[in-house]
């Protein structure tokens, strides 16, 4: 087996490990680090959340002595300075590994190249780029958010063959298969808050958790601008899983205290806006926000620049009507050639029944906003 092929193996099993912590590291991203020795693996580790040491300390307690004269892969550069724990090369250096393949550079200025400068100065060879477009994209939310100083926006949504988010009524449940919730589920595990309107409340009451199909529940958060929202919801109830509430400064007072002494937390706002309230969740240290809200709140989202990637559920249905409401409201826009296009756009079936046989139920579309 040739060297760049073992190197691509290793690396992919550090992205393996650094998914293990997937939705908890924030601010901090997600890394995995293996350590071989004589073409075997001697130890692992990945970095389980922020304040717990890196995934290089981890795999080299996991080694030992027999980290000295290996091979060590992590998916992103080792930091080159104090935190809130002690510099990773030196970690290394210390260790007397031969070896670092390093799968992309940090794009935090403190480490940015200099972790792999000072791994080659302490004579240790450093191989960069190895499976770095698949390193990249499982940090995409890290790095957005180290480069732009905001988090990394998702809005989703699920809509019928024509386009219509719900009926004319409002009635929405459901619009794609069990299998695409699932989905949905899977995908909010993997997020640090998840982002509705007052309306979405209103009409939906939704629960906005994992369902169980993870431990990591995000920070649920309503935006309402004047606080019109039913005094018993299932998002208040905060005994497991926090909710925060946007509001502006003139919002019903008696409101603001209902909610706070239901445990949740108010912040009220000069101006309630979505770039508004992306820049209080960037200050809590949130890396990647989903938007699940309506049409109106979701081309505020987009227009403002906090939405940097589209997730859109498709279902094989048509329901029609002039008035049906669709996944996103006025953007302004007068001519085709003004129309936000995608990109790196991928197309995937969710299948439905059982695996011998699967049926495609619904088709989700995923896209990058430039």
């Amino acid at each position: 087996m040739n060297s760049q092929l073992i190197d691509r193996q290793m690396m992919q099993r550090c992205l393996q490990l650094a998914r293990q912590a997937i939705g908890k590291t924030s601010p901090n991203p997600m890394v995995g680090a293996v350590i071989v020795r004589d073409g075997a693996i001697v130890g692992e580790g990945f970095h389980p959340q922020a304040g717990q040491p890196h995934a290089e300390v981890f795999a080299l307690r996991a080694a030992g002595e027999k980290a000295k004269g290996a091979t060590v892969y992590v998916n992103l550069e080792p930091c080159n300075h104090y935190g809130r724990t002690p510099p990773c090369t030196e970690a290394l250096i210390t260790a007397e590994v031969a070896k670092v393949v390093v799968g992309a550079i940090d794009p935090d200025p403190r480490v940015s190249g200099c972790g792999i400068e000072r791994l080659k100065s302490a004579g240790i060879e450093v191989i960069v780029g190895v499976e770095e477009e698949a390193c990249h994209q499982l940090n995409e939310a890290f790095i957005h958010r180290t480069l732009y100083k905001k988090p990394f926006g998702i809005l989703k949504y699920a809509m019928t063959l024509d386009g219509k988010i719900a009926t004319t009524t409002g009635h929405s449940a459901w619009v794609t298969s069990k299998e695409s919730r699932h989905l949905v589920h899977q995908l909010r595990s993997t997020c640090d808050a998840v982002i509705i309107g007052g309306n979405t409340v209103r009409r939906d009451n939704p629960y906005l958790t994992t369902h169980q199909v993870s431990s990591h529940n995000p920070l649920r958060v309503v935006m309402s601008r004047r606080l019109d929202l039913p005094s018993q919801a299932n998002l208040w109830n905060t005994e497991e899983v926090p909710t925060l509430v946007f509001a502006e400064v003139e919002s019903d007072r008696d409101k603001q205290k209902q909610l706070s002494e239901q445990g949740v937390e108010v912040v009220a706002l000069e101006s309630l806006t979505p770039l508004s309230v992306m820049q209080n969740l960037y200050d809590r240290g949130l890396s990647c926000v989903l938007w699940e809200c309506g049409g109106t709140l979701a081309a505020a989202a987009i227009a403002q620049g906090t939405v940097q990637k589209i997730m859109t559920f498709i279902a094989p249905k048509i329901i029609g009507g002039k008035m049906a409401p669709s996944p996103v409201g006025d953007l302004g826009l007068q001519q085709m050639t003004e129309a936000l296009q995608l990109e790196k756009v991928t197309v995937s079936a969710i299948a439905q029944g059982a695996a011998a046989k699967p049926i495609a139920s619904d088709f989700l579309i995923e896209g990058y906003l430039s």
